[in-house]
């Protein structure tokens, strides 16, 4: 059963059948509650395609997300990882905005100065192409190790060349005996799909020491829910937590934690742990949020529905009055606003300051990347920004190009 199409958009519906067949792949409990369906979107969001024909023709799958009433974690559960190539050309970095490298070096300084890690070793599982890690060593006078198929040692800048070790792979078994003295996990653990096998093989791996910390960060979907933020729901993040659902996640498989916060505008969980030799019971407030998750998982479809439609009658509005409109910011955010709403030909350009991406094209839409000097020329009317933590700095860049669009935030 579904609800009666309440979205602009067909592909998006909000199931309301119980999937008892669905196992929670964070507590292994059976059944899932579904409860948001779209079709064919992106099996991927950050990839670097160079045709808009291969944008076009790029590899769709559907998405229906379950919710599982006993610890809080909500999965897509038609997930098929072997769509997924976290290859070099994969491009998620956000470290050429301002905005995001003020944050990630606040977060690093926080690290260090909290938990005495100036000449420590750092392991970053899903290190991306490695900035925060040389952030990390470069404010404490750290080594560190780097996982990730995606990552590029020739983007390492000479100085760390030394002190960083990248490993162009996925985390495992194998890494059992590198004795770090802190596990760093950021925006990668919704990527996985079997998050409680992930957990048990890191608390595995790092065996009987009890004072290697772990710290994950993630986006909160609490707020997601509570914001019908459809764009924040796409193929490749399969898991959806919340910072009860992580933590009980965490507590599950052997690890105390140690703190427990929001950052970057509320938008991501900072989580910190140790391991733990017994079982602990949850102290930090956050963490009693399962009957709160019930409500926003039971009232999202309406709340989805209408983010839907207020956005779909924005860009029709717009350009068939004759206005350009642009996105900024190309990453997955703008690929799951573009697929979801099934934007096509409307919308031709999309803003990105990372030069990688210029000249590249986005999954599923096919709109070109073009860099923000484009617009000089260009003069759109409205610019989305894509998340409104970066307003400011697109406003005021806007601005020193002598441009004032309308500009709204998701």
């Amino acid at each position: 059963m579904t609800h009666p199409p309440t979205s602009a958009n067909p592909a998006v519906s909000f199931p309301t059948e119980w999937n008892a067949d669905a196992c929670c792949p964070s507590c292994r409990t059976r059944g899932m509650q579904l409860f948001y369906a779209v079709n064919q979107i992106p099996v991927q969001s950050c990839v670097l395609l160079s045709t808009r024909e291969a944008a076009l023709e790029y590899p769709q799958h559907d998405l229906r997300l379950g919710f599982c009433r006993e610890c809080g974690f909500i999965a897509n559960t038609v997930f098929d990882a072997s769509y997924n190539d976290y290859s070099s050309d994969y491009e998620p970095t956000q470290g050429f905005s301002p905005t995001f490298g003020t944050f990630a070096e606040g977060l690093a300084r926080q690290l260090i100065d909290r938990h005495d890690l100036r000449g420590k070793t750092v392991l970053e599982i899903g290190c991306g192409k490695g900035e925060f890690l040389a952030l990390m060593c470069r404010l404490g006078d750290c080594r560190g190790i780097g996982i990730d198929p995606a990552c590029r040692p020739d983007r390492l800048p000479a100085e760390f060349i030394s002190r960083i070790e990248l490993l162009q792979e996925f985390y495992g078994d194998r890494h059992r005996d590198l004795a770090p003295d802190i596990v760093v996990c950021r925006h990668t653990l919704e990527h996985i799909a079997p998050t409680l096998q992930f957990m048990r093989d890191l608390r595995r791996n790092i065996g009987d020491s009890t004072k290697t910390l772990v710290f994950f960060e993630l986006p909160d979907t609490m707020r997601q829910l509570r914001e019908g933020a459809f764009w924040d729901l796409y193929y490749e993040h399969c898991s959806y937590f919340s910072p009860g659902s992580l933590s009980r996640l965490f507590r599950t498989v052997g690890f105390e934690l140690i703190d427990l916060d929001l950052g970057y505008d509320e938008q991501y969980i900072l989580i910190t742990g140790k391991p733990s030799a017994c079982s602990t019971q949850a102290t930090f407030a956050a963490e009693d949020d399962l009957e709160e998750l019930k409500r926003r998982v039971a009232a999202f479809p309406t709340i989805c529905s209408a983010a839907v439609n207020q956005w779909h009658d924005y860009i029709n509005r717009n350009t068939e009055a004759g206005r350009r409109v642009v996105l900024w910011g190309s990453g997955s955010k703008s690929v799951g606003f573009l697929t979801t709403l099934r934007i096509t030909n409307q919308v031709e350009f999309v803003v990105d300051i990372n030069p990688y991406r210029h000249g590249k094209y986005m999954p599923g839409g096919g709109q070109v990347i073009v860099a923000p000097s484009f617009l000089a020329e260009y003069r759109p009317d409205c610019v989305i920004v894509m998340n409104p933590v970066y307003r400011d700095e697109i406003r005021q860049e806007l601005r020193n190009m002598g441009l004032a669009p309308q500009l709204v935030a998701l």
